[in-house]
Order: structure tokens, then sequence, then C-alpha cells
């Protein structure tokens, strides 16, 4: 088995690595962008506030499962750093069988609280219906979604970001030409309006998951369980005590991020649905700016994960070095091009004319620098959590998001209105980025203990 993230270069070799998750991630953002342009510039303003209401509550619901993936993720790339393909295999049974199981659940959480959570964010009334029609068609694909981001997301700890980039081409590609066909009707199939979009992304994401596993079966991947290792999909006790300790701190990362994101739009639904419909806008192009970020991230995270198994420490410290500056660059660089665009980009997203161009235009003067921040505090987050020091994260994210940015914007808003929401983000991204720095160089991650426990 070779262990490409624990020799070589580290700049070329972290490049070469995060490079493909770039791509990916562009894609998928690419995807939600083109869907929401057929939302916006033919549903109307009106339909593009669901989607973004109702995306909001969805990744919110979802962000609860996906730290067991991120869990069994790092143990995977910590067992092929040590050269163990037994207990890969291992991790690999029991997290999917686990992770299968929350799936269900939250899917079945999702179908009963989507409209409750629409209701208590205060989603415009003209846009409620249409929210609550394309979360129901989202959760019943959820099931689907979560196996297809675990695939990816446990190929990656292996050292693998080919394949994924590979089929979440295929995915976007699909999702992208169903869209305008069951939005509007085309062919033999009914006009589905805005639960048409949600019905394009289940049948992508379906069709590339079987495509994948397929894949991954005909060549042999080194993860792929054969017939006399199908016991393995065994749930074992004792792992899953690992993925749920430490998942359940990496999940509610996500969850605070995503109750971050649900605050800070229930404020924004306040000053009405152009306000709203510009922020959904905006969204579109932050996922943009992020990607960046979050490709290093994840690109570090299993990096790291794979020096640790195998005990180089010294390229650890290398590895967040080299991805901090990478993120500080990619990210520059996308905030300074999103500047030079300005309202064009935005016009992709909003009917020529509409009012919620210039908010879009002037919120994102002032929210695209906070980017470059949450760059910083995600590749040093990616760092700490490969070792299992998953509590400082979690703690620094509920600080900033939810101790600082939506206290700070509600306690401004009638003196500065929306300005005050704006405002909130470059504040608590800076801070966000200070605490990490300081957690990375005198924390005590190093000492943190992450490892599969042995069978007997």
């Amino acid at each position: 088995m070779q262990r490409s993230l624990t020799e070589g270069s580290i700049p070329l070799g972290l490049f070469r690595f995060a490079l493909p998750i770039l791509f990916a991630n562009i894609l998928q953002s690419l995807n939600g962008s083109v869907n929401s342009i057929w939302v916006g510039r033919f549903l109307g303003e009106a339909a593009l506030t669901a989607t973004s209401n109702a995306n909001t509550v969805m990744f919110l619901l979802i962000g609860a499962a996906f730290g067991i993936a991120m869990a069994a993720t790092i143990l995977i790339g910590q067992c092929i750093g040590a050269n163990n393909l037994r207990e890969t295999r291992r991790v690999v049974g029991t997290s999917a069988t686990f992770f299968a199981g929350i799936s269900v659940a939250m899917a079945v959480a999702g179908l009963l609280l989507c409209r409750p959570l629409l209701i208590a964010m205060s989603t415009p009334a003209d846009s409620l219906p249409l929210a609550v029609a394309y979360m129901r068609v989202i959760f019943l694909a959820l099931p689907w979604l979560y196996m297809y981001a675990f695939v990816m997301a446990v190929l990656r700890g292996a050292g693998d970001s080919k394949t994924p980039f590979y089929f979440m081409l295929l995915s976007v590609g699909i999702d992208i030409a169903l869209n305008p066909v069951f939005i509007f009707g085309l062919g033999p199939f009914p006009r589905l309006g805005i639960a048409g979009s949600a019905l394009a992304t289940f049948v992508a994401q379906a069709v590339s998951l079987i495509a994948l596993i397929r894949h991954l079966y005909r060549r042999h991947h080194i993860l792929c369980l054969h017939r006399s290792e199908l016991h393995y999909l065994k749930l074992d006790r004792a792992l899953v005590a690992v993925l749920v300790r430490k998942g359940i701190p990496m999940s509610a990362q996500l969850l605070v991020i995503s109750l971050s994101g649900v605050l800070m739009i229930t404020l924004v639904n306040r000053f009405g649905v152009d306000t709203t419909a510009a922020f959904g806008a905006a969204l579109q192009i932050w996922n943009y700016i992020q990607m960046p970020a979050f490709a290093v991230g994840m690109a570090v995270s299993a990096m790291t994960a794979q020096n640790v198994g195998a005990g180089k420490w010294a390229r650890v410290t290398r590895i967040a070095r080299i991805g901090v500056l990478y993120s500080l660059l990619l990210t520059g660089s996308i905030v300074l091009l999103i500047e030079g665009l300005n309202t064009w980009v935005f016009g992709l997203f909003l009917p020529g004319g509409s009012a919620a161009l210039a908010i879009a235009s002037h919120m994102n003067r002032i929210v695209t620098p906070s980017w470059i921040f949450f760059g910083i505090s995600l590749t040093l987050f990616g760092v700490v959590r490969a070792t299992g020091a998953v509590m400082a994260p979690l703690i620094i994210l509920t600080i900033t998001l939810l101790a600082v940015r939506f206290p700070l914007a509600e306690a401004l808003l009638d003196r500065y209105q929306v300005d005050a929401v704006w405002w909130s983000f470059p504040v608590s991204s800076a801070l966000s980025a200070v605490l990490g720095t300081l957690y990375y160089r005198y924390g005590d991650w190093r000492h943190a203990h992450m490892a599969a426990p042995a069978r007997p």
C-alpha cells in the first residue's frame, strides 16, 4: 500500500491532493449556482428566497451526521498512514453501516421538522410553501446524498482525491441537465416548479453513487469490502464509541455553523424579500470564495491524519504552515476577483433592474474579506482535528459565531439596520482566526488520541 501523503515534497503533494478537491468543490458550487439561476431568473425572487431558507435548514439538519463521516475519514487516514489495511476496512465497514442508519433517521427528522423550522426562521409568507415543497423532496433524497458524501470522504481519507472529482463531474452534469427538464416539464415529464430542482439533485446523486460504487469494485479499490469481508459491516461497539465520541463534537461544529446561518438569515428576513434575495445571491458567490479554504482544509486534514498514523510529526508542522499560505493566496485572489466583477456577477442570479442587485453589491464589499480569516481558521482546525483534538475548534466556533456574530448584529440592528448584520461577519471571522492560531501555537492538540481500538 502506497502512503502517498506521508512521503515526498509537502508543497507539491498538498497542491496535487488539494487541486481535485478544489475542482470538485467548484463543481458543486457551480451546480448550486446554475440551479439558483434557473430558480431566481425564471421562478422569481420568492422562489430564490425559498431555496435560500430551505438550504440553510437542510444544512443545519444534515450537519448532525457529517461528524461521523469526518471521524471515519481521520481514522482511515491514520490506518493508511500506519499501513494497516485490515483496520482500514474494519473502519470502513462499521462506519458505513452506522452512517447509513443515521442518514435514514435524519431524513425522517427533516421531513417532520422542515416546516416548523422555516416558520421559526420568519421565512416570508410568499416563499414558505415553495420552501416546504423543495425541502420535502431533498429530505427524501437525503440517504443517497449522505452515502454519496460519505464514500467520497473516505476515499479522500485514503489519499484518493481524483476519483471523487470525476464522479462529482458526473453528478453535476446530470443535475444541471435535469433541472430545466423537471422545473418546466420538458418532454414526457410534468412541470414541477421548484420541486423539480430538488428532484434533479435526487436523481443525480443516486445515479452517481451507484456508478461510483460499481467503479470502485471493478478497479478493486483498497477500501472495497468483498464477500469474505462482509462481517466488517457488523457494528463494532468499540469503534462506534470512537466515532461517536469524536464525531459528535465535529458534527456540533457544523451545527454551530448551520445554526449561525439560520440565525443570521432570520435577521436578514426582517428586511424583506429584496434583502433576502440579495443575501441568497451573495451566498452563491461566497460559496466560490470559500472553496479554496475548504479544499485546503480537507487536504490538510487528510495529509495530517496519514502522517500522524505514520508518526511523522515534523511533516505535520510543515503541512500546517504550507496549508495556511495556500489558503491565504487562493482565497485572497478570489476576493479580489469578485470585488472587480461586483454587480455583474449578481446579475446572474437576480432579475435585471431588481432592487436586490444594489443591496448584494454593498453587502459583498463588507463581507468578502472575512473569508480570508475563515480560511486560516479552517486550515488550522483541519490540522488539529486530524489528531483527535475536536473540542477546541468547537469552542472557538461557538464563541465567534454564536456568542459574538449574532449578538453583535442583533445589538446594533436598530442603530445600523442591515449593515450591522454585514459587519458582524468580518469581526467574528477575524476573532476566529486569532483564537485558532493561538490554540495551534500553544494548545495540547499534539497529545490528542484518535486511534481505532484493537479488536479483541
